[in-house]
């Protein structure tokens, strides 16, 4: 088979911060990397959920809300996939995805869309360490720009 697009990317290089990592058509995948892979630390169940549940009502709230395809994390727990139709410039799109995290950073109150009838998992979240993700990650991206969204071969 086909080995896919992803695989081809060397882990080992990548740093934190927002890549495109595709386009397909209209769409654009962008790679939040929030942590290093294979570094031995990792996004945490409970607040990657929280956080997933933070910047998708964000985002889909936001006036891009009609260019937000997908928001969703990484099964390897170091990041999330953010698919913005290309209408979305990459300077746009990271205000966004910046904005997007410093709302979690800041958030008080109810987790959006956490409970039982909400939510497969509604017991499987903490807000803590959400914030703290959001937090971290939106001083990665105070000074990135479009040149740094390419991955480093």
């Amino acid at each position: 088979m086909k080995r896919i697009e992803s695989f081809c990317i060397n882990h080992n290089k990548l740093k934190k911060g927002l890549y495109v990592s595709r386009v397909d058509g209209d769409c654009v995948t962008y790679d939040l990397r929030m942590v290093l892979p294979n570094g031995g630390v990792y996004l945490e169940n409970d607040g990657l959920h929280t956080f997933e549940h933070l910047m998708a009502t964000f985002a889909r709230n936001s006036s891009y809300s009609d260019q937000v395809v997908y928001v969703g994390p990484m099964g390897c727990r170091t990041g999330f996939y953010i698919i913005l139709r290309d209408s979305v410039s990459k300077e746009e799109a990271i205000r966004l995805i910046r904005e997007g995290c410093q709302f979690a950073a800041d958030f008080e109150g109810e987790v959006p869309g956490a409970a039982a009838i909400e939510c497969g998992n509604y017991l499987d979240h903490n807000l803590a360490k959400a914030k703290a993700y959001g937090a971290d990650m939106a001083a990665v991206l105070a000074d990135w720009t479009p040149d740094k969204m390419v991955y480093e071969q």
